[in-house]
């Protein structure tokens, strides 16, 4: 066991809801804290490093590491493009004396949770309503109209799973919620 007791946190949250900003700050602020690098069937962009981006597996190599039970916790996106957490990731953070911090969806954070209990602190990031996560999305312009309404209808079923994490933060003001979240991760860990 490293130091920090073999710890885990997890980020979870609608998309939009600024998870990513939360761990990339927290990352920044903690230098005992270690992204776990998920596992894909997506093919590699350009400069994307295997490993470092992403671990990349074919469709046939991600499905037998879920029959060899590898996986916490997977999921198939769209038919044939999987995503998961592979353990051996957490075990090789925890080698190096870390604590593990996942930016993860909704049911991915509910799923490592109940396989770490007690180890993990589970952390649902909300967004203050969902008309600003739609604002939000709408700002990235990344998306056309119908993505974004999928977006909102599924952002409506991930708020229905706050319940199960350990604590809330609602991101209304960012900087408000930075000093939540380093407030969070220190308590967690005894930093």
């Amino acid at each position: 066991m490293n130091k920090y007791g073999n710890k885990v946190i997890i980020f979870s949250a609608p998309s939009g809801s600024g998870k990513t900003t939360v761990v990339k700050h927290l990352l920044k602020t903690f230098d005992f804290l270690e992204f776990s690098v998920s596992a894909t069937t997506r093919k590699k962009r350009p400069g994307e490093v295997h490993g470092s981006d992403y671990y990349f597996f074919s469709e046939e190599e991600f499905r037998k590491k879920i029959e060899e039970g590898a996986f916490l916790e997977h999921e198939e996106v769209y038919e044939g493009l999987l995503y998961g957490t592979l353990k051996s990731e957490v075990e090789r953070i925890w080698a190096k004396d870390k604590v593990v911090i996942f930016d993860v969806d909704v049911v991915g954070g509910v799923n490592i949770k109940k396989f770490y209990g007690e180890q993990a602190l589970a952390v649902f990031l909300r967004p203050p309503s969902v008309e600003i996560l739609l604002q939000r999305l709408r700002g990235r312009e990344t998306e056309v109209e119908h993505h974004l309404q999928e977006r909102i209808a599924k952002a409506h079923k991930e708020l229905e799973y706050e319940d199960q994490f350990d604590l809330v933060i609602v991101n209304d003001q960012l900087n408000n919620t930075f000093v939540e979240a380093v407030d969070v991760v220190t308590s967690f860990t005894n930093a």
